[in-house]
């Protein structure tokens, strides 16, 4: 018997959250790692997306005790690995106008996980005029928004201008959407997420914005699945579910669980997926995280609708 879209998506979030967590320690950080992270993005940018799947399969609470179980560990894996927020400290301490240690923080606050000390110079450091003069491309501006959001430091009249840090976005233009590429999806896919912080509040997406989505996007993710772009695909996919009115295509689903290893690992892209165990967590990791969150996400707004 086929399975509902829900029963897909779930399976497909479960599957993926659990590769994540069996091969959670070929994300642990070396030993002599320290705050200044000569390599970002291969020591310390996966920790923060595995807890970026973590705390939303928490947030959603539509998964089973299972899938809670194993998002709850990841957190507590990936915060250990940051020695429960010091290294956040200490990097922010080095470098004062680098937002990720507020980027990576908020999946664990958005949590409960916090470190009185960060907050304390987070508090300080959102305050700057420095730290909102920094300069970054558009969809970047929504992230630290958003990330100081969740975490509580955009108080004190220092809220963004969220109409604004829109509308200087390729989407907020409503752009020739035939003339998109690569990059620009992604930037565009990110846009939304930062919006509507990851679908929790799909009602910010102005209506322009949700309508010229709804257009374009069904035919963006068939471009995308036809060269087998799977991560890209999948990101796509979880724009359609922080839609106002969710864009959720059987026929997307059914092509994504397909390509879904037994295991859990969601390839980045139609080439064979080669390599020991962690060369294929190094190469694959990013898009499986995507998997679980577009499963969690999907099965939240199909289960609950707007909120």
């Amino acid at each position: 018997m086929a399975m509902s879209v829900t029963q897909t998506a779930h399976h497909v979030s479960l599957r993926a959250l659990g590769w994540l967590h069996t091969h959670r320690e070929h994300g642990a950080l070396p030993p002599d790692t320290t705050a200044e992270l000569a390599e970002p993005n291969t020591v310390y940018k996966p920790l923060g997306e595995t807890a970026l799947a973590a705390s939303l399969v928490l947030r959603e609470a539509v998964a089973g005790s299972t899938e809670l179980r194993l998002a709850r560990e990841l957190l507590d894996f990936t915060w250990k690995q940051l020695g429960g927020g010091d290294m956040l400290h200490e990097r922010l301490l080095r470098y004062p106008l680098m937002s990720d240690p507020l980027e990576t923080y908020a999946h664990f606050a958005r949590s409960g996980y916090r470190h009185e000390e960060l907050d304390r110079l987070l508090g300080h450091t959102t305050s700057l005029r420095s730290a909102r003069a920094m300069e970054m491309v558009p969809n970047r501006r929504l992230a630290v928004a958003n990330a100081a959001r969740i975490s509580g430091f955009d108080g004190g009249g220092r809220a963004a201008d969220w109409a604004r840090l829109t509308r200087e976005t390729w989407l907020g233009a409503l752009p020739e959407p035939w003339l998109i590429d690569w990059m620009t999806a992604y930037n565009m896919t990110h846009t939304v997420f930062h919006i509507t912080d990851w679908g929790r509040l799909p009602g910010d997406l102005p209506a322009d914005l949700a309508g010229y989505l709804g257009r374009w996007l069904p035919v963006w993710i068939d471009i995308w699945a036809e060269i087998g772009e799977w991560d890209l695909v999948a990101e796509l996919m979880i724009v359609g579910s922080c839609l106002p009115e969710p864009h959720i295509d059987p026929a997307d689903w059914a092509r994504l669980a397909a390509v879904q290893r037994e295991d859990g690992l969601l390839p980045r892209d139609g080439a064979p997926v080669e390599g020991d165990a962690a060369e294929r967590f190094a190469t694959h990791h990013h898009t499986t995280v995507v998997a679980a969150v577009v499963g969690t996400l999907t099965v939240a707004r199909a289960l609950g609708g707007e909120r």
